[in-house]
């Protein structure tokens, strides 16, 4: 297929991390397709690491909890006509689906373009609604390769591997000042992400705080843990287990500024997460610690230095292990500082 495209709808709507490893598709487009308009449609929450990207012609912020309620509530079901009116006015002429879920796919069907392109293999018969199912592969196991050959099915040409994310000054230097007042250099410090939407994905906490106090007597590094609100408590518990002193970040700062602060830390230290992915794609010295999910499908790109996890490269397409031995428990202290000493090349 090589027909020029001039109205594209990506549908990537959560999470941030999956997000980030489509960036690359979105570039590709833009390659590919420089006159076309390229629309977004994503969760609002997320909507500010795509705010004011230079690919990106306009952003369509999916409510979903709101509309999750259209069946019985009346203000949520006009929600939901309302932006499948404004989907199927838009006239795109491809959609691509990244996301493979039953909602996105039918939203897709539902803008009334006549080619949707997505996963063959995608959950919840979503494939139903696509025109074009493209199959994952040994070729495109990573997630990026994947996104990748499913636009290349549309005719995109250069699909070379660009992250871009925009940079928001007024971000950085709220961050900077965040910094400032907890005493650590704005230069001179790592990055501990602890936590996860998932529970199988978080280190434990302890194994957290001991990799603290190494890092601290090793490189004077001091330490700041970021997460959401809701994980303040657990990183207050990890702040009373450490013996070193942890800056908690817990819902501190917005989505930018966290990305500021990934921008310029020395070190971050993540689960298997949005913002670690994050770190993935600004170059930052990474270690980024894996239990069930596989690393061969989300790992950093072109990163596998940052990876620890057991057997990384031998668990085949599939998503998640349930061999016990892939359990994140099975990652050791020792094991990650292992990994910070390369990162830091000491």
């Amino acid at each position: 297929m090589t027909e020029d495209l001039k109205n594209i709808l990506i549908i990537k709507p959560s999470s941030l991390g999956d997000i980030v490893l489509a960036l690359p598709a979105l570039s590709a487009l833009r390659r590919s397709f420089p006159d076309a308009r390229i629309s977004w449609f994503v969760r609002p929450e997320f909507a500010p690491i795509l705010q004011n990207h230079p690919h990106i012609t306009e952003i369509i912020h999916f409510n979903r909890k709101l509309l999750g309620r259209a069946w019985f509530n009346p203000f949520a079901f006009g929600s939901l006509v309302s932006l499948i009116r404004r989907l199927r006015r838009s006239k795109f002429d491809a959609v691509f689906d990244l996301q493979g879920l039953f909602r996105t796919a039918s939203l897709a069907w539902l803008t009334g373009c006549k080619k949707r392109f997505g996963m063959a293999n995608a959950r919840e018969l979503a494939h139903i609604f696509y025109t074009h199912k493209v199959r994952q592969n040994v070729d495109c196991a990573h997630l990026v390769d994947y996104y990748l050959k499913i636009i290349q099915t549309a005719g995109a040409m250069d699909l070379s591997v660009e992250f871009l994310l925009p940079d928001e000054p007024s971000a950085a230097d709220s961050a900077k000042r965040l910094l400032t007042r907890c005493g650590i250099a704005p230069d001179n410090f790592a990055i501990f992400v602890s936590g996860s939407a998932h529970t199988y994905k978080c280190w434990p906490i302890d194994r957290f705080a001991v990799l603290a106090e190494k890092i601290s007597s090793r490189f004077h590094l001091p330490v700041v843990a970021t997460g959401t609100a809701s994980e303040k408590k657990v990183i207050d518990n990890l702040g009373t287990i450490a013996s070193v002193p942890i800056a908690n970040f817990a819902g501190l700062t917005s989505l930018s500024e966290l990305l500021a602060l990934m921008r310029v830390a020395k070190l971050v230290i993540s689960n298997d997460t949005g913002p670690g992915h994050i770190a993935a794609t600004l170059g930052t010295p990474l270690v980024m610690i894996f239990g069930r999910s596989n690393p061969a499908r989300v790992a950093p790109y072109g990163r596998k230095d940052c990876v620890v996890a057991v057997e990384p490269d031998n668990r085949g397409l599939t998503i998640n292990s349930n061999n016990p031995k892939h359990d994140i428990s099975a990652i050791n202290v020792d094991d990650v500082f292992q990994k910070v000493c390369e990162q830091l090349r000491l």
